[in-house]
This record gives C-alpha cells, structure tokens and sequence, in this order.
C-alpha cells in the first residue's frame, strides 16, 4: 500500500513541480501577455492606438534607462537605494548648470555626468572598501543628495530657459522619441558589457559568490564599484532627459523611479532565467510596469491605485524571483 501511494505521490510531485518551474520561469511573459490582451479588450481603440504604444515606449524608456543601471549593482549581489535622488540631483545640476552659470548644454549635461559619476564612486567605495552594508551607505548618500537638492533649488523647480535643451527629450527623428532611441542604445551596451566582456563576467562571479571571485582573482572592490558607478551613469542620463521632458529641475523628479526600477529588476529576474538578473528580463519587467500604468489610467484609475499597484507588483516580484531560484535549483541534476 506504502509503495503504491509513494508510486502515484512521486509522479504527482515531479508534474507539479514542473508546472511550478514553468510558471517561474514564464510567469512573467504569460503576465505582460495576459495585461496586453485584457487592457486590449477592455480599451481597444485608446490602449491598442499607434499613438498610444509609442508612447508607452517613451514613458518606459526613462524607467528601462534607471532600471539596467540597477541590474549591475543587483547582478554584483549589491543594492542601491540612492539612484533615485541621483535622478533628481543630475536634473537640477543640469537645468542650474545652464540658467544661473550660463554653460552651454553639452558642458552642463557633462557636469550633471560627472556629479554622478562621483556619488557613484562615493556609494562603490564605502560598500566594497569601508564595507559598510550597501543599504545603509546608499541610503545615507541618499539622504545627503536630498539635502543637496534643497540647497542648491532653494526646494524651488529650476525653470528652464534654454529652448533647445528642451528638445532633447521631444523630438523624434523618423518618428521615434529620443529618449526611445537612448534607451535602445543604452541597453544594447550593458547588455553587451554584461555579456560579452571580463567585467561582465567578473560582475556575475561577485555577485554568485564574492569570496570564490576574489580566490579566483577577481578584484571585487573594482568590480563593486564600477556597478555603482554604472547605475549612477544611468540614472545621471534619465535625470538630464527628464529634465528636458518636463523642462525644469526638480527635487522629487526621482521619487517615482525607486519602486518601479526595483520592480521591474525583480520582474525580469523570473524571466526564462533561474532568478537571475539580466538586462533583457529587465526590460520586460519594465514593460510590465510602464503597461500597467498606462492601462490603468486609460480606465481612469485614481493615482493612488497605480501607488497601490507598484508596491503589489514590486512584492510579486521578488517572492517569483525567489521561488524561480528554489524551484529551478532543485530541479538541477
């Protein structure tokens, strides 16, 4: 009797736990999907709208920008609560480097870069050199950004004079939005470096297991700081865009991107992947909050639904790449 019921037990289990490893590793698509078709249903002529998707590229564009800078730092086994008043500090340097120091726009979206680059240095040596734990050290440098961001606004937008630096984030050569075009571009590179380069390989081996990395020869202080630097980077250049967007510097510019960048990045990671980040399951990720956004407020959602919303998603999120993780990794031989 024993033997029989361990017989049908044993089947039922390996099927079930198939089925579980198919949905973390596919969930994820099924879901964008599954949002694409209801939203589809629901709001044809609005959501399906030529206008409308090229849209949805543009507002994902900025997030995807953020978003794959992040995956660096998560990849090396690292957070970063900090980017999202980097993107609000680059915006501000960048709108005050032009109106009250009267620089042309390349040197001030320069500075805004440098900046970045410099708390991006700032956040990679305190975690890997001083080790102190990524998450208090990025909130701390958080925290000062945002004092810096009051101080040089006065907590006022810096309005923007400069027509042309508006046209950055606006035009649309052969009818796709700039910040569109950055984004492609952007991504291809850290999906290449990531890929296709030793740093790539030696961020993964960090991240996988940093004392086996070093053993290996790994120099995981350079490593680790080169991921900040690049999520400071990424979010120095959707600063400067956003800025161009709305036309001014602003001290909460940022605040949206936090939850949706680390959403998406947890998203992305149940994305054919075994619970790994990568930049393409980012990417769809980052679909997948921008669409949700988008079709909620095509049905007319109050703003505090798509808060709600975020915070669902982000919790989702992590509890699938979690499971991908344990799930996948008992299915291995």
């Amino acid at each position: 009797m024993t033997s029989t019921v361990t017989a049908h037990a044993g089947p039922a289990a390996d099927t079930g736990r198939r089925a579980l490893g198919f949905f973390a590793s596919y969930g994820t698509l099924i879901v964008l999907g599954a949002m694409i078709l209801g939203f589809g249903i629901a709001r044809p002529v609005e959501f399906l709208s030529e206008r409308n998707l090229i849209n949805v590229l543009n507002q994902s564009a900025l997030l995807a920008i953020v978003a794959g800078g992040l995956t660096y730092v998560l990849v090396a086994g690292q957070f970063d609560l900090s980017f999202a008043n980097v993107i609000s500090f680059s915006g501000i340097l960048c709108v005050g480097l032009m109106e009250r120091s009267g620089l042309p726009v390349p040197l001030a979206i320069g500075g805004a870069l440098l900046a970045a680059i410099l708390v991006g240095v700032v956040n990679g040596f305190l975690v890997a050199y001083v080790r102190i734990h990524a998450i208090v050290a990025t909130l701390a440098t958080s925290t000062v950004l945002l004092g810096l961001n009051f101080l040089y606004s006065n907590g006022a937008p810096i309005t923007l004079g400069e027509g042309g630096f508006t046209e950055i984030a606006r035009a649309r050569p052969a009818g796709i939005p700039i910040p569109v075009i950055a984004m492609a571009a952007i991504l291809v590179i850290l999906w290449l470096v990531l890929n296709r380069t030793l740093l790539g390989h030696h961020l993964q081996a960090t991240g996988s297991n940093a004392v086996a990395a070093r053993l290996a020869g790994v120099e995981v202080g350079r490593v680790t700081l080169a991921a900040f630097v690049a999520v400071a980077v990424c979010a120095a250049i959707c600063g400067v865009l956003l800025s161009s967007r709305i036309g001014s510097g602003m001290v909460t510019a940022g605040d949206g991107f936090l939850l949706s960048a680390f959403a998406a990045a947890f998203l992305g990671a149940s994305v054919i992947r075994d619970g790994q980040f990568h930049i393409l399951g980012t990417f769809v990720g980052v679909l997948i909050v921008s669409i949700a956004g988008n079709g909620l407020a095509i049905l007319g959602a109050q703003s505090y639904v798509l808060y709600l919303v975020q915070g669902l998603v982000l919790l989702a999120a992590v509890a699938l790449s979690t499971t991908s993780r344990r799930v996948l990794g008992r299915q291995r031989p």
